[in-house]
């Protein structure tokens, strides 16, 4: 249907179609909403019955921790809200300065970051500790949707369209990959995908695949806590030794199998948790082996299927019905992103991949990760808002 008085014309957004797109009226999607406070609330709990061993050692107190995690959560609820306000498109416009922002965080960071468990990822601004590649992916991956949806005509050219791109993906990879391995390859293969869904050129990313197995190799043989992360993953899941292993090898994987055992099917109980003792990171890095140890595979069994949920109405239902190429690439970038760290999480827990240190949003204890997961989700439901109009 096309409106054609004044009062109508205010409320349409036009994208590169000649079809006129009604906002004003729309409502989010309720299904994706419902979803992330799901997690947020069962994330509470995990957190507090998690933390408890870390806040003693520390000289604090699990509530007070806890209560800190709540304010947290409640930031990022109103950072979704605003961003779920505001149009993707205007988003989009101011994305190129962010990649270029978060550039200048990634160098600064490297020289002068906090050191945590051998890696420099966090940078203390005004007192508030701040994780620059987090806000890095949310960058990158916007940009890179208007790149592809700007690049339409020409996407299989080399030079037009291949080059640029990778001058984007490979600064921001390389910088994160300086100090946080396992974020940059998550973030280059999110990028390749949202390529491939671009319709860029299969030579062109085989070359890509090839650089970033390349460069992953070199920035593997930089880093001894690196090359033994991956080293134990060998060893404990492919089953190269034959003799079994020590207790210092692959402990924290070690001790995450044990939490999931313990909790079998219906889980050993709320804030029962033995293993939180012995993981080093049980209230973020390996927060769903507690959830597992806690509330068994029931409760682990709805963490993931609160993620499907997530795919399902990002992919499914909003990239599908948004209005452009470019919303429908930015709903794609944000979903994926939100589930495929979840997803690892949960796999690093279960020893299916690698111990990477990546948080699971919105159930993890931590504030970076947390506030650029709410902005992902606050795109996506003012995406979900902007649907196609029937006529």
């Amino acid at each position: 249907m096309y409106f054609t008085t004044p009062a109508h014309k205010k409320s349409l957004i036009l994208d590169n179609s000649p079809e006129e797109l009604s906002y004003r009226g729309k409502v989010s999607d309720q299904w994706l909403l419902a979803s992330v406070l799901m997690l947020m609330i069962f994330g509470t709990l995990a957190v507090y019955s998690s933390i408890a061993y870390f806040a003693e050692s520390h000289g604090n107190t699990a509530f007070n921790l806890v209560f800190g995690h709540i304010i947290k959560l409640g930031i990022a609820v109103v950072v979704m809200v605003i961003f779920s306000k505001i149009k993707y498109q205007w988003i989009a416009a101011v994305s190129k300065y962010a990649v270029i922002l978060s550039w200048i965080f990634l160098i600064i960071v490297t020289l002068y970051g906090n050191e945590v468990f051998g890696a420099r990822r966090h940078l203390n601004v005004a007192g508030f500790s701040f994780q620059p590649s987090s806000f890095a992916t949310l960058a990158l991956l916007v940009h890179l949707s208007v790149l592809l949806s700007n690049k339409t005509t020409y996407i299989t050219s080399f030079s037009k369209s291949f080059l640029p791109l990778m001058f984007w993906v490979g600064i921001t990879c390389f910088l994160i990959g300086l100090e946080d391995f396992s974020s940059a390859a998550v973030l280059l293969s999110l990028s390749m995908l949202l390529m491939f869904i671009g319709r860029v050129s299969m030579l062109h990313l085989g070359g890509l695949l090839v650089i970033g197995i390349v460069g992953g190799m070199f920035l593997l043989s930089q880093s001894a806590e690196r090359e033994s992360r991956i080293t134990n993953y060998v060893e404990q899941v492919i089953h190269i030794k034959s003799d079994g292993f020590a207790l210092t090898s692959g402990y924290q994987a070690q001790q995450a199998h044990i939490a999931i055992a313990k909790g079998g099917l219906f889980g050993v109980g709320i804030g029962k948790s033995t293993q939180r003792d012995f993981l080093p990171a049980p209230y973020n890095d390996f927060i769903y082996a507690i959830i597992a140890e806690e509330y068994g595979l029931i409760g682990a069994g709805f963490v993931l299927l609160a993620f499907l949920m997530i795919l399902l109405r990002g992919i499914v239902f909003i990239a599908y019905s948004a209005p452009d190429q470019l919303g429908m690439l930015m709903a794609v970038a944000c979903t994926l992103t939100i589930v495929t760290f979840g997803l690892v999480n949960a796999a690093v827990a279960c020893g299916l991949f690698p111990v990477t240190g990546l948080p699971m949003p919105f159930v993890s204890y931590g504030g970076t990760s947390m506030l650029f997961a709410a902005m992902m989700v606050g795109i996506l439901l003012n995406i979900s808002r902007q649907k196609k109009e029937e006529k």
